[in-house]
């Protein structure tokens, strides 16, 4: 509906309606970040190096491999670092899908969730004596002072389709990325260079001083339900169906259907953050054996929910990826380099 690929009377009215709800939603974040930089809202600083990891557009950008590419960055430069994050699909028992899949990929980072990220950060501080935070999905969330703003967007649809919510998927108007210091171009690898250098022309306009980065995704492995990792080209030929509860599940896909030799046979769309039980369980399996499908696949983000009541008798993969800056890696270095440097002080 958005994105203007539904057609007719009724698709128009529709999006008619939603420009118009479109007016208050950019008023108020318009009202809400004049406040912010005018001053008559406070910004906390909390002692340490702050660098947030965030997007313009709702859905997923691939924050959680850029956040878990930092976060190894700064431990390899011996500074304790922290992550932070709001925590949606959280409970008060337990942590959100995000923060259980850095706690496997990183088990030697804190992962602090709570809605007041200032709060978070502080615990952060306190309790582990971490010297940097990263901030998850923080862009939007300015009441943490952070001292390096990195913005994410998504190669196949970067600008939201030119609408703030719900006209669009823009959680604010373009021309707020002017805030950031270095903007990402996330899995680069789906488009050309000509539509590559498209977008870099555009922020470039929008956002003269910041960095531009070009950060590339590829499949590294499979991981299956008992932790072991299988090279993804064993499943090439076979009839494999895949489904995942995430924020842009046609990345997913997309990812399957350009980097692996595997037949598709089923698709399935949960939503984001989605909480599997048991009768999610028993529906998939369902589904599995409707398609016949041998083997089922799905994100690391799914994985880590399913794992305990997944059957060991059904093959159960996430796929695992890995990320690289193809394009500017230096200059975020540059970025970086006295932010380690500070952060080392904070013993």
């Amino acid at each position: 509906m958005v994105s203007g690929q539904a057609c007719g009377l009724l698709a128009t009215i529709a999006r008619f309606g939603l420009s118009l709800a479109e007016i208050p939603y950019r008023w108020a974040v318009a009202y809400r970040n004049h406040c912010f930089d005018k001053g008559r809202r406070t910004i906390q600083a909390v002692g340490v190096p702050v660098i947030s990891v965030g997007n313009l557009t709702l859905g997923g950008t691939g924050k959680t491999p850029t956040v878990e590419l930092l976060a190894t960055y700064f431990l390899e430069n011996g500074v304790r670092v922290a992550i932070v994050s709001r925590g949606y699909g959280s409970s008060s028992s337990e942590q959100n899908d995000e923060a259980m899949e850095l706690s496997e990929k990183l088990p030697q980072v804190p992962h602090i969730q709570n809605p007041d990220r200032v709060a978070a950060a502080t615990s952060a501080i306190e309790q582990h004596a971490c010297q940097a935070i990263l901030l998850d999905d923080g862009f939007q969330h300015r009441r943490l002072a952070r001292d390096l703003d990195i913005v994410l967007i998504d190669a196949l649809e970067p600008f939201g389709f030119e609408h703030v919510f719900p006209r669009g998927t823009l959680r604010e108007p373009v021309s707020n990325i002017v805030r950031a210091d270095a903007v990402a171009l996330t899995r680069c690898e789906l488009i050309d260079h000509e539509q590559r250098e498209d977008v870099r022309q555009r922020i470039k306009t929008l956002a003269p001083n910041a960095v531009w980065l070009e950060i590339t995704h590829h499949v590294d492995s499979l991981l299956g339900t008992d932790g072991r990792r299988v090279d993804p080209k064993s499943l090439d030929g076979e009839q494999i169906a895949a489904f995942c509860g995430i924020g842009n599940p046609q990345n997913f896909r997309r990812t399957i259907t350009s980097s692996c030799n595997w037949n598709l046979a089923g698709w399935l769309e949960f939503p984001d953050h989605h909480r599997y039980d048991r009768q999610d369980v028993t529906n998939l399996l369902d589904w599995l054996k409707k398609v016949e499908a041998s083997v089922a696949v799905c994100t690391h983000k799914d994985l880590v929910k399913l794992r305990s009541i997944w059957p060991a008798d059904m093959k159960l993969y996430a796929l695992i990826t890995t990320s690289k800056i193809l394009e500017g890696g230096d200059d975020l270095s540059r970025l970086l380099k006295p932010l380690i440097k500070r952060a080392a002080t904070n013993s």
